[in-house]
């Protein structure tokens, strides 16, 4: 796998590990990461994606903070992100052109992890994806509005409101 994408080109690409801290209750799963994320190696690193926009309006982490500083501070309020997908073929950014998608262990993370009781899927294509693999019914999974620039037709007000789930994730069975 090519660890240096070509923005203008077809590539194969590498995912990224989860970031997580000791203890996890909310699994946050996006499909895969776009270009920018990929060059910057951060989760939601395009800075016209409303995903730090959301977790600042929910968290008060601020999105201007450094990235290490976002991701000890999501940790804090035990939140871990992943994607569905550890790699993939794909020519843009764009979910629809993902191709010969790779799976992670995502079965495997939430028995490493069995304080986690939300799963959220940033998205129908993580949505999608992550209900085609044979997963723990336990952990309730939803699929939140995507928060790429490429889903304009969701309001960052009414995705703030949807994505609120994550604040209070359900009790454990």
């Amino acid at each position: 796998m090519n660890d240096s994408p070509d923005m203008n080109a077809t590539c194969s690409a590498k995912g990224f590990p989860p970031v997580h801290g000791e203890s996890v209750e909310v699994l946050i799963l996006g499909s895969f990461p776009g270009i920018q994320s990929l060059l910057k190696k951060e989760y939601y690193g395009n800075p016209q994606n409303h995903f730090w926009h959301i977790i600042k309006a929910l968290f008060n982490i601020d999105r201007h903070l450094p990235y290490n500083v976002r991701i000890s501070r999501l940790k804090e309020h035990r939140i871990a992100l992943w994607d569905v997908l550890s790699g993939c073929y794909r020519d843009g950014s764009a979910d629809n052109r993902i191709r010969k998608p790779v799976f992670n262990d995502l079965a495997g993370f939430l028995r490493a992890h069995p304080a986690i009781r939300l799963v959220a899927l940033n998205g129908i294509t993580a949505g999608r994806y992550y209900h085609q693999m044979t997963i723990s019914p336990q952990v309730p999974a939803v699929i939140l509005p995507s928060t790429s620039p490429a889903n304009a037709r969701v309001s960052l007000p009414e995705k703030v409101s949807a994505w609120s789930v994550i604040r209070t994730p359900p009790p454990i069975p």
